[in-house]
């Protein structure tokens, strides 16, 4: 709702400045067009007092992808923060903040300036028809309560509350207030952009130079480079800002809460034409957890995406599940990586962060910050351990990796139960012996009902058994030569108790008014198992950054060129362990190495000179060495430029990294080259052109053989597109891709593939809009080199349609897509219920007295209706197309017709609303192409995975009325 109210002040706001500039351009003698250059001291840059209008702000030589802008409150935020030292900044601003506080005097002064109590009259008859009176506080928000209940189904009773506060406490204390609860347990839907939370609570109080939060909070820092997170708490968090001196201003933030969740990160190995859904695996290899919502960041060759069905992907928080929308094309070549927070309640674990910050007038800046995290281990939650286990994974030390606990729980045996006996084996020709657990239907044996963990191929002694029972069944498997041959193992995953404690210092001092300096300090705490008094000398870690910084104006100061030199020097050590990732998302992967390298003592280098303009022009030489603890040492040059010659802006960047190793050496050659023209003579059309060659080649020392890390490709692309400032945009681009993969002593070329892409927007008439995006890929296999590369076809396509007709009287939308993805495989069995509340029956056609899958049919009669029939998701996937098709039509007579003025025959016809709705959603196995038909779906079809259709049909009459109405609906 503010989203909407502050949409509808900004739109009136711009129709005021068109108005006022259309009307009076005799009197507009003041411009509200900005263009500055700010320095990049932080993630986020404050542009403006006022608040800016939407699309007029520009960043040249900056794509939209790089930042993100807060136009209310005029905040630009860097997402990927670019190497420079300042950048220039173009936008037109509002007359005004849209967002200030707006108020005739100060409340304090008024209540400080009385003697006494100040007179205020009271009336008794005045008109206020709020159902409580809080004086200066004013509420608003919603209470229900429900009941629902049928002819098969018990009273079910359901709450909600949403409420709303905000005013002053006593003389000048603010408050705000937001509380939500909804007794659904299940985070919000990630398939758009905005959240809105089921359950949360949030209140502060401000005062001036202090401020109090509690509830649900969020804290994101990034003040300090050693710690820096976002993380989502519930607790308390107090901030103050005082100024100590007449140069002295010193902030503070305290906050203690309990953790909702814990941080991990993925990568995903993405396959070929596969949009997903991906499965998220946590910290632990856990397979089925809730990720909390808005805490995922999620990164594609290093660029980082946006949520939503129109953006890059959607994810399912309930499921830990992401998938790619058709703006994003998944192939073999795509690099993902998936940051995000997901529900940990294995220990009660509580954060503790406190930060400092004195700034003493414009020479110094003294930060101290101190984070702790840790598990309460005599408080679990999700997991009860009894003293042999508390035992157990004290023995165990840092080791965590092998808490699976064995456990063999006996039961009484029953028909509908897997069970299974213990037996003795002798294995290996007779020289080994061990007691294995084997499927049982005997009454006298079978006694014990065992839970199957997946430890990993290799590491069990168990695999599945489709052998259709009414049940998952484990078998024991031989290990050959000593080597487990299975991938599961009777046991339950202990998860240990954990601590983590970042401590920071750091000191930013400005030597003279063009050089400055920065120095931070970090100590880190790890221990990944308190129960244990084991491995304890590896806990602890240390870090340490200094940077130095010169800034020099060059010639003409009117053409702003300065000369910007910078020195930096960074040590981690490989025992220092950060909240969250230190540097870029793919760090490593630019020196050659994997994206998740072992932990390493790490020595950071840089030397740079950089060269710039007023008008946005960079020039740039950086040098940078990188070496590790474990032999790696790498020299790496780096050449950026960023120039507009006549129009045609240039974004190049060349890296080249030597590359050199206890057993290998090599290097990294790395150049990106991109040139756009925009031709005015021909409506403002773009023309792009790009190429880019990642050839990574690293050699044996001793075999001069090529190392399987190492690879090559190169990429073309070409395009052009509209403007970007009208209503009606289209773009085509195409781009190739050529790859060579390690053979032998040379890399020996595999795969060409070409991609095209067409997408268009009409968005100019506002009573029909129109949105397409379509791809369309080719891989041609040249070398069979890797035998999982095949050749494929790949098609993605989205088109949306709007309309809003005649004043409203039609409205509606329609949404088309096809691509491939995948589904999830599921296993089934049949549950026992109370007589006639099932739907199956189960009918021993063998006689033997065990349940197996084909002996259960759906029942004839009710009392014989004892089973129902349940799934289970699996950790398994298959290839599957899919194809969507929705639409939603109404038709509304009272938009059209005035009721104060029609008759009786058209203020009846006024309260007449009709919809119509359907949506159809088809998976099925993947062969060739997509099949774009979304009606052609006989069920009988084997290749049929996933087909929901859902029609409903609602006509209703007098629905605007608070008194009465009629809604009669037909759903199929």
């Amino acid at each position: 709702m503010i989203g909407r109210i502050m949409m509808l002040c900004t739109l009136l706001c711009m129709a005021h400045v068109i108005s006022f500039a259309q009307t009076r351009p005799d009197q507009q003698k003041l411009s509200n067009l900005r263009r500055n250059w700010y320095p990049l001291k932080s993630d986020t840059l404050q542009l403006d007092s006022l608040s800016i209008i939407p699309n007029t702000l520009a960043l040249p030589g900056f794509p939209d992808s790089t930042y993100a802008i807060d136009f209310i409150n005029a905040r630009l935020t860097w997402r990927q923060r670019p190497p420079v030292d300042s950048v220039l900044v173009r936008y037109r601003v509002f007359s005004s903040r849209l967002n200030a506080t707006v108020k005739r005097m100060d409340f304090d002064s008024v209540m400080n300036n009385f003697m006494g109590q100040t007179y205020t009259p009271e009336f008794n008859n005045r008109n206020d028809d709020r159902f409580f009176d809080f004086g200066n506080i004013n509420y608003s928000g919603s209470f229900g309560r429900g009941i629902s209940f049928g002819n098969s189904q018990d009273a079910v009773v359901s709450s909600n509350l949403n409420l709303q506060l905000n005013g002053f406490l006593a003389d000048s204390i603010e408050i705000v207030a937001a509380i939500t609860d909804n007794n659904i347990p299940i985070q919000p839907d990630g398939t758009t952009q905005q959240l809105n939370e089921f359950d949360r609570i949030f209140l502060q109080f401000k005062k001036r130079t202090w401020q109090l939060s509690l509830g649900d909070i969020d804290i994101r820092q990034n003040q300090s480079y050693f710690l820096t997170f976002y993380k989502r708490l519930q607790g308390i968090a107090f901030e103050t800002q005082n100024d100590i001196g007449e140069h002295v201003k010193n902030s503070a933030l305290v906050s203690g809460s309990i953790a909702k969740g814990k941080f991990t990160r993925n990568i995903i190995d993405a396959q070929e034409g596969n949009q997903g859904p991906y499965r998220l695996i946590g910290a632990n290899n856990e397979f089925f957890f809730v990720v909390l919502a808005n805490t995922e960041r999620v990164w594609m060759d290093g660029e980082l995406l946006q949520r939503g069905e129109d953006q890059d992907y959607v994810i399912n928080y309930n499921t830990a599940e992401i998938a790619f929308t058709p703006r994003r094309m998944v192939t073999k070549d795509k690099r993902i990586q998936v940051e995000f927070e997901y529900s940990d309640r294995n220990y009660l674990n509580a954060n503790l962060y406190a930060y400092n910050e004195t700034k003493f007038g414009d020479k110094l800046k003294l930060k101290i910050g101190a984070f702790n995290n840790s598990d309460a281990k005599n408080s679990p939650i999700n997991q009860t351990l009894d003293n042999p286990q508390k035992r157990f994974l004290d023995t165990i030390g840092d080791n965590i990796n092998r808490a699976f606990y064995p456990v063999a729980p006996m039961d009484t045996f029953s028909t509908g139960k897997i069970l299974y006996q213990r037996i003795d084996t002798v294995y290996d020709n007779g020289a080994s012996r061990d007691s294995i657990y084997v499927f049982s239907t005997n009454p006298d044996s079978a006694i014990y009902n065992l839970s199957f963990l997946e430890v990993g191929q290799g590491f069990g002694n168990y695999a599945p058994d489709l052998n259709g029972a009414n049940g998952k069944v484990y078998r024991w498997i031989a290990p050959v030569n000593g080597v487990r041959q299975g991938n599961y193992e009777p046991a339950v995953f202990l998860v240990t108790p954990k601590k983590q404690q970042v401590v920071t210092v750091g000191i930013d001092y400005a030597i003279t008014k063009t050089t400055e300096i920065s120095t931070e300090g970090a100590m880190s705490t790890y221990d990944v198992n308190t129960f244990s008094s084991r491995d304890k000398t590896n806990d602890r870690g240390y870090a340490g950054k200094v940077s130095l910084k010169n800034t020099l104006n060059v010639g003409d100061r009117s053409k702003g060129k300065k000369l910007v030199t910078n020195l930096g020097y960074e040590y981690t050590d490989a025992l220092f362990k950060p909240l969250e990732r230190l540097r870029n998302i793919e760090f490593t992967r630019d020196w050659g190495l994997p994206l998740r390298a072992d932990p390493a003592d790490e020595k950071i280098a840089i030397a740079g000179v950089q060269l710039e303009d007023a008008k946005a022009n960079v020039l740039r030489y950086q040098l940078t060495t990188y070496n590790r603890s474990d032999g790696f040492n790498g020299i790496r040059n780096t050449v950026m430029q960023l120039q507009d010659v006549g129009g045609w802006k240039f974004n190049n960047v060349v890296n080249l990294s030597n590359i050199n190793s206890i057993e290998n050496k090599g290097y990294f050659f790395r150049p990106t080259l991109n040139v756009a023209k925009s031709f005015k003579k021909l409506r403002n059309y773009q023309v792009n052109l790009g190429y880019a060659i990642e050839h990574n080649e690293i050699h044996n020392k001793i075999s001069d053989s090529i190392t399987p890390q190492s690879f090559s490709f190169d990429v073309f692309s070409a395009g052009i597109k509209s403007s970007d400032e009208k209503m009606n945009r289209w773009g085509i681009t195409y781009f190739t891709r050529e790859d060579s993969y390690p053979v032998g002593k040379d890399l020996v070329r595999s795969d060409r593939s070409q991609n095209v892409t067409v997408s268009t927007e009409l968005m100019k008439n506002e009573r029909h809009q129109f949105r397409f995006n379509g791809t369309y890929r080719n891989l041609k296999v040249i070398n069979q080199v890797l035998p999982t590369i095949k050749a494929d076809n790949s098609l993605l396509g989205r088109a949306e349609y709007q309309v809003n007709e005649w004043n409203g009287l039609v409205s509606g939308n329609v949404l088309y897509e096809v691509g491939a993805g995948q589904e999830q495989k599921r296993d089934f069995a049949f549950l026992e219920v109370p007589a006639g509340q099932g739907e199956y029956t189960w009918i021993d056609y063998d006689s033997n007295g065990v349940q197996s899958l084909n002996e259960f049919e759906i029942a004839l009669f009710q009392d014989q209706a004892k089973y129902i029939r349940i799934f289970t998701p699996t950790n398994q996937f298959v290839k599957a197309n899919y194809n969507t098709f929705n639409y939603s039509i109404a038709l509304n007579p009272r938009s059209v017709i005035d009721v104060t003025k029609a008759k009786s025959l058209s203020k009846f016809i006024s309260k007449i609303n009709l919809q119509s709705a359907l949506q159809i959603n088809k998976k099925e196995e993947a062969k060739g192409l997509v099949q774009f038909n979304p009606f052609k779906s006989p069920l009988n079809d084997t290749s049929l995975i996933v087909l929901n259709s859902t029609f409903i049909n609602t006509f209703s009459f007098n629905r605007y009325s608070s008194k009465w109405g009629i809604d009669v609906n037909n759903a199929k």
